[in-house]
This record gives C-alpha cells, sequence and structure tokens, in this order.
C-alpha cells in the first residue's frame, strides 16, 4: 500500500480513560438522538472521502508493560473479525526495534495500522513545544517504522485544551504538520483539542480564522468520545451530541471516532458511536489492552513477548461493550 493511502494504528489516553472538562450532571441526554443542529445534520454528505477503506478497530496501549515488549494478542484478535485496523500509541522511550514489531506483526495480520505518539506527560496541554517535538520524533522515526510496514500518521495523542485558542490550535499544528509534510504525503490524524472532545474549537481553527487556519486538506479529525465526554459553550458545559459531529463533518475533512469507551449505564456515549458509524466514520474502541483501568477488552493484561510460545488471553466482561459497536 501507498504512503499516501495507508492506514496504522496507534493512540490512546495515558491513564486509558479519557475525562471530561466539567460536570455531565444536569445534562438532557434525551437530545442527544435528535439535537438541534446548524450544520446539516444526518442528511449533510460526508465530504471528504479520505477515511474510505478505514475499517473500524481498536486502541492499544503496549508502552507501559514489560517496556513494551509484550504480546499484544493477535491469537485473540483474529478471532474476532469485526477488528479491521488498530491504533497503536507509541511512548518515545519504548525502543524502536519494539515499536517497528508491533506494526510489523500488525500489517502482517491484515490490520490497517494507526501509529499515534503519546506523551502520557502532557495530555491535553497547549505547549506548542511539545507538538512540535512530535512533529520532530516522526522526522526521526519514520523511516525506520515505515519498514515494518504501512501506517498512518496520528501526529499526537490529545494534545490542546479545552480552553486553546482556535488561532493557537491552528498555528500550532500547521508548524507541526510543516515538518510531517517534509517526508510524509498521505493522510494526517490530528485529534481535535479538548481531549478529542472540542468540536467547537477545531471547527473554527479550520473554518473561523480570518488570519490564521488550519490549511492542510489532507487530515482526518479524530473525536474521542467516552460516558462524560463534552464541551464548553457559551460558558456552559453540554455533554456532547450528534450536532457535535454535525459540526466537525462540516469542515469537509475526514472525520473518525480515534477511541470510545463506555462504562455507565444510561449516558449518551453508546448513542453517538451509532450516529459516528451511521455517518460512515470509523470507530477505534478504547482499549483492546493497556488501558490501566478497567477499560480493557482482555484479561490479564500485556504479558511479555516470547517467540517461542503466544500468550494466552481471554475476553473481559467489558468486551463487548466495544466489539459490538465495530
Amino acid at each position: 500500500m501507498a504512503d499516501d493511502m495507508g492506514y496504522a494504528a496507534s493512540s490512546g489516553s495515558g491513564a486509558g480513560y479519557a475525562t471530561s472538562q466539567g460536570p455531565d450532571a444536569g445534562n438532557d441526554y434525551g437530545k442527544v438522538n435528535n439535537p438541534p443542529s446548524v450544520y446539516g445534520g444526518p442528511d449533510t454528505p460526508q465530504v471528504s472521502g479520505i477515511t474510505s477503506g478505514l475499517g473500524n478497530g481498536v486502541n492499544l496501549q503496549p508502552s507501559y508493560d514489560n517496556n513494551g515488549d509484550v504480546d499484544l494478542g493477535w491469537d485473540l484478535m483474529k478471532k474476532n473479525p469485526k477488528i479491521k485496523a488498530v491504533r497503536i500509541e507509541i511512548e518515545a522511550a519504548v525502543k524502536m526495534a519494539i515499536v517497528k514489531r508491533w506494526i510489523q506483526e500488525a500489517v502482517a495480520g491484515g490490520y490497517q495500522v494507526i501509529a499515534t505518539y503519546h506523551d502520557h506527560t502532557c495530555l491535553g496541554s497547549d505547549d506548542a513545544a511539545k507538538l512540535q517535538t512530535a512533529a520532530t520524533w516522526w522526522e526521526s522515526n519514520y523511516a525506520a517504522l515505515k519498514s515494518a510496514g504501512d501506517f498512518t500518521i496520528n501526529v499526537m495523542n490529545e494534545w490542546g485544551s479545552a480552553g486553546i485558542t482556535p488561532f493557537d490550535f491552528a498555528s500550532s499544528y500547521n508548524k507541526a504538520l510543516g515538518v510531517i509534510r517534509k517526508f510524509y504525503a498521505g493522510p494526517v490524524i490530528i485529534d481535535i483539542p479538548g481531549y478529542g472532545q472540542a468540536t467547537q474549537i477545531a471547527y473554527q481553527a479550520i473554518k473561523n480564522q480570518s488570519t490564521t487556519r488550519i490549511t492542510d486538506t489532507k487530515l482526518i479529525l479524530s473525536m474521542h468520545i467516552y460516558d462524560d465526554s463534552g464541551q464548553y459553550r457559551n460558558n456552559k458545559w453540554q455533554v456532547l451530541q450528534n450536532g457535535d459531529l454535525d459540526e466537525l463533518a462540516s469542515t469537509g475533512l475526514g472525520c473518525m471516532v480515534g477511541e470510545f469507551g463506555s462504562k455507565i449505564a444510561g449516558t449518551p456515549a453508546p448513542a453517538v458511536v451509532d450516529y459516528a458509524r451511521s455517518r460512515g466514520w470509523p470507530v477505534f474502541g478504547w482499549a483492546w489492552n493497556g488501558d490501566g483501568g478497567i477499560l480493557n477488552m482482555l484479561s490479564p493484561g500485556f504479558q511479555p513477548f516470547n517467540p517461542a510460545k503466544n500468550a494466552t488471553y481471554t475476553p473481559t466482561g467489558y468486551f463487548q461493550t466495544i466489539y459490538g459497536k465495530l
């Protein structure tokens, strides 16, 4: 698969569960399936076909177990054919030989791959230097990782807070993308701000800036959807609704759900993920393994890699929560 069409997996949040930026109490969850939307609603076509061919999948966060040198559980994954793609989160401290093995094994298994630079120390950070560090890390390591197989670059996991200005988000990403475009011509995934939840800021960074907008058009915008996901609009907290997805799609760029998970019954996360799928967005569940908490599809946690014998994993009670949405 050519560089400009390759897909590869890597992402995830540091503690696993992406927390929201405000309380969700008092919101009318009944509006989730039929929200007011100024962006055209479900009849609005997906303008960008850049996500065409990218399947649904799961997130893997192997960096924190055994220094990343772990068995990723491919035997069990192969028994669950709705998983077509993986998003793999990569901490810079993990040895390149290990990261290459992750990608090589995924590609050999027939999975599309999204590779995500991850820095657990700056989730939700507005520090532009951190985003630039991610870009230069890709510049230094892309060729070596590409030798293991095709993948799509996800610049950095969850950079940008719920309070970042559209101007700062746009100008920081324009600079980072300028580095990446020196060596990579394919689709680039960027997580929207506010832990992947602030669709309004992302929209404004692409469409509403009079002086500085995100100018790259070969992008896929990635939302992260959990039980308590939401954003502030007019200084009022609002749980994520279908109209927020319409807002993101109206940028004309590709869209996806890079992470989703649910642990609280009766919340809108499952309904919003269903809406994303109805719009043709790829969706990636959190997490296959490596969550660090309770949102793991497998048990036990990632086991040390043994080239002579594959580790044995079993599905957890949470498994179907994710697999049923793929």
